[in-house]
């Protein structure tokens, strides 16, 4: 008897709850069709509308804040690795390596620490804020029905006491059921009117904190990797003064804007020298011949320029130097600036490259483009080439300055 007294309530409870379900439809459909008028709490449409944005502005600030942890946990690892190998390559009788150990260890508890604390007081303290969200906008779509079930109720009761056959019994119940409704909506109306604007304005004070946190916590981590750092480069320098013969120098590349050709690289001279820096001087007045004895002296204008400014400097025309003051050398090339001679073989590896054999002198000239100059790199042609053929398109070529070396 139980048994059947109990499924007997939960199928009354559906039915109720489908009668419910079937009579808020309907009269939504009479509110959008204009036959039944709907209340209106244009205030509390408001404080929804506010809702919902704190709503989408706070899960976007969620998302963004898991993004940024997952950067710094990332960039963890990279600061981990690189150190690691640090570790790896620094050697056992280097100076300062027990050091270098544990500044590593210190990087790697200084990024855990900053992790964990970002996740104590931003994320967590996101998760509880949103939180709240969930159940509020619940209570706000229940209030939604119990508003429509409340306007059923009065429609119900306004339309049986303007029938022509009054019926008091079906009224009275009405009203009953009308009184309830209101009840039940009155409540949560007033407790969401009040909870609504103050969850809306907790927001300032929310995003306050939580930035303040997050700006805190980044600044505290930065003046401490700071310290490891300045400690790190510490024990570099100690490195670097025991072992400061074998500093390694690192060169200026050409521009990646520059139409270079080839953007060729110079090759290493076989007895791994140094490549020399490019020094190009460029005279004004043109050198005398072997014939005219002493050296006239240099004006003082005359100082070291780079190659790509050669061409505004100097220009052969009809066998004479326009700038120089004086006729220019018919037994030289055009532009003639200086002298080299190859220290060791080159092989060229293109058409435009000189092929030079120990002993070589090239007679350098200023490329036609100045821009088409790579770093290291002459242009020039080599001196017996120029005695026999005195024919500069066929014999002149680029090659690497570090395989000669200036003696005119």
């Amino acid at each position: 008897m139980a048994e059947m007294g109990s499924k007997g309530v939960t199928a009354g409870k559906i039915a109720s709850n489908v009668q419910k379900k079937l009579t808020r439809a309907q009269e939504k459909v009479l509110q959008k069709l204009g036959k039944a008028d709907e209340t209106k709490d244009e205030q509390f449409e408001q404080c929804v509308q506010n809702f919902n944005k704190q709503l989408t502005e706070g899960t976007r600030l969620q998302k963004d804040l898991r993004t940024y942890l997952a950067s710094v946990k990332a960039m963890h690892e990279a600061s981990k690795k690189l150190n690691e190998c640090l570790q790896e390559v620094y050697e056992p009788d280097w100076p300062g390596r027990d050091e270098a150990n544990k500044i590593a260890e210190n990087n790697d508890l200084l990024w855990l620490d900053y992790h964990q604390k970002l996740v104590d007081q931003a994320l967590l303290t996101m998760d509880t804020y949103l939180g709240q969200f969930p159940d509020i906008k619940s209570r706000i779509a229940k209030r939604g029905r119990k508003l429509v079930d409340y306007d059923s109720a009065r429609h119900h009761y306004e339309s049986l006491q303007t029938a022509k056959k009054k019926d008091e019994a079906k009224i009275a119940k009405a009203e009953e059921e009308l009184i309830k409704a209101q009840k039940v909506f009155e409540e949560m109306n007033v407790d969401l009117q009040e909870e609504l604007p103050s969850l809306w304005n907790s927001r300032v004070g929310f995003y306050v904190n939580t930035f303040q946190s997050i700006a805190g916590l980044e600044e505290n981590f930065h003046k401490e990797m700071s310290k490891l750092n300045q400690n790190l480069n510490d024990v570099l320098v100690s490195l670097e003064k025991q072992h400061g013969s074998n500093t390694f120098t690192v060169k200026a590349q050409p521009s990646d804007n520059a139409p270079a050709k080839g953007n060729k690289s110079p090759s290493p001279p076989p007895d791994g020298s140094p490549a020399a820096t490019p020094e190009i001087r460029v005279n004004h007045e043109p050198e005398p011949s072997a014939a005219a004895g002493a050296a006239l002296p240099k004006s003082p204008s005359q100082s070291s320029l780079p190659a790509v400014v050669v061409e505004t400097f100097s220009a052969t025309v009809n066998g004479t130097v326009e700038g120089g003051g004086g006729a220019g050398r018919l037994d030289l090339p055009p532009g003639f600036m200086f002298k080299v001679q190859a220290q060791h073989d080159y092989v060229a590896t293109d058409t435009d490259e000189l092929q030079l054999k120990a002993g070589d002198v090239v007679l350098v000239i200023p490329f036609q483009n100045p821009e088409e100059q790579d770093e290291g790199w002459l242009m020039g042609v080599k001196e017996s080439d120029w005695n026999q053929h005195k024919e500069l398109e066929k014999c002149r070529g680029v090659f690497p300055e570090n395989f000669t070396e200036r003696v005119q």
